[in-house]
């Protein structure tokens, strides 16, 4: 079930999205929202902080707190820390969290870099990663699954169960399958599994190994007009994937629907 929802809030203007996004997801399951904005000290080297002096910091930490508030017009958490941190400590205790994709033209104190990646990592709960750009008003009706029997993409599928019993369209979508898979009836078991849930999905298998399999994943999202795409992130160790790129970093960076990632 998803009952207890926790969203990021800050001062940016994707905030606002990706609020809207949450409030109607929580509606439509009628869950707990709770919205968590971080305090963050402002990043400035030392020997400029020392310049700067103690009262002019203070007075921009009490600017942000001040801004915290006015977010803040539900159950509200106002904490002051490190935002992947902060996130992650409170965020164990939710069902879901819900947070916006990096965007790299936002250079305000909201902006964090490793952000969502490092939290998706650490929290141990699924994340909804609402992209900085367009509007979401319905998440869940038509949903793709990304699916390769990883250990990453079990877990997504049970994380996102919920959602996935209210849906009206589930596609499992299994890109580039593995050698020994090609010709089999791939998707059939974890199909099985949700059909065991009232949940009526569709196996589809694509091979196009010329094709880089993120942006085949988007394609199909764009084409069959899905609302949401439910991932594993990092099948492969997060520091490979980072110098190498790789499957969850693209997605992070052109997702054009919210995507549901667990690891």
């Amino acid at each position: 079930m998803l009952k207890n929802i926790l969203i990021h809030l800050d001062a940016s203007s994707q905030s606002v999205v990706r609020l809207q996004t949450a409030i109607a997801l929580a509606k439509r399951h009628n869950a707990h929202l709770t919205g968590l904005y971080v305090v963050t000290h402002p990043e400035i080297p030392t020997y400029i902080e020392a310049q700067i002096g103690g009262d002019i910091i203070n007075a921009q930490i009490q600017v942000a707190t001040e801004e915290g508030q006015k977010v803040l017009e539900m159950e509200a958490r106002l904490v002051k820390g490190g935002v992947t941190d902060c996130l992650v400590s409170h965020g164990r205790y939710f069902d879901l969290l819900v947070v916006g994709q990096f965007d790299p033209d936002d250079s305000g104190l909201h902006s964090v870099e490793d952000m969502p990646d490092r939290l998706i990592m650490s929290v141990g709960r699924p994340v909804l990663v609402v992209p900085y750009a367009g509007t979401f008003p319905v998440v869940g009706d038509n949903v793709i699954v990304s699916w390769d029997a990883s250990r990453q993409a079990t877990r997504a599928v049970n994380d996102a169960m919920a959602i996935l019993e209210v849906s009206k369209k589930v596609d499992i979508l299994s890109i580039n399958p593995a050698e020994k898979d090609r010709g089999g009836d791939v998707g059939a078991d974890i199909a099985l599994q949700l059909a065991r849930h009232g949940i009526n999905a569709v196996v589809k298998q694509i091979t196009s190994p010329d094709v880089d399999a993120a942006d085949m994943l988007l394609s199909r999202a764009a084409d069959s007009s899905a609302d949401l795409i439910v991932m594993g992130a990092y099948g492969h160790a997060r520091w490979r994937e980072i110098a190498l790129g790789g499957f969850t970093r693209h997605m992070l960076a052109h997702m054009t629907v919210p995507v549901l990632m667990s690891n």
